[in-house]
């Protein structure tokens, strides 16, 4: 059994499958493209699946592609715990340049689905995580954006002291969220 819950911004879901734990171990359909098409009226088809493994204060984001390579994604954790966000950035959206988060972890087991047009990024809060997602479309490096992860219009709290924060050269130099909208 996989439930789907809505989050506050159009269109992205929390998914949590049902974990069934024995003395062999633990199973759980982590997606099934039926149930969540009728849960969430969204028709998803995944081509790609990328994973990460990140240690204590790694921040990847927040990302995104544009046009017709954007990507929805199913976000999710292997091993160990993050702080996921996503910022809608869907210039018709009502949700638009309102941001979500989630804490996803090995324990919860919760998947968050990232639609096309979001900005993504996550933060491991854990010592080590495994990070995995299931993309709509494929990579295009040409198609690839991003918005910095401290910018002060959108005020994200990433639960980490700033000096323990660990980020790629190339993600601190992403715009802000006004450059990017104009």
């Amino acid at each position: 059994m996989l439930e789907i819950k809505p989050t506050p911004l159009k269109d992205c879901f929390i998914l949590k499958p049902s974990v069934f734990k024995d003395e062999r171990g633990v199973f759980s359909e982590t997606f099934n493209k039926k149930v969540f098409r009728e849960a969430s009226g969204v028709d998803v088809d995944f081509v790609q699946d990328n994973q990460s493994k990140s240690s204590y204060g790694v921040l990847r984001g927040l990302h995104f592609q544009l046009g017709e390579m954007a990507q929805a994604k199913l976000v999710r954790v292997i091993s160990g715990r993050v702080l996921d966000i996503v910022v809608d950035l869907r210039k018709n959206s009502e949700t638009f340049g309102q941001n979500f988060s989630i804490e996803l972890d090995d324990q919860n087991h919760l998947q968050l689905f990232v639609p096309r047009g979001f900005a993504h990024g996550f933060v491991t809060l854990s010592e080590k995580s495994t990070f995995s997602y299931k993309c709509d479309n494929y990579y295009h490096k040409q198609s690839e954006g991003g918005i910095i992860y401290n910018d002060p219009t959108l005020s994200l709290d990433w639960r980490i002291p700033h000096d323990k924060l660990i980020i790629s050269e190339k993600d601190l130099e992403l715009p802000t969220f006004e450059d990017f909208i104009l």
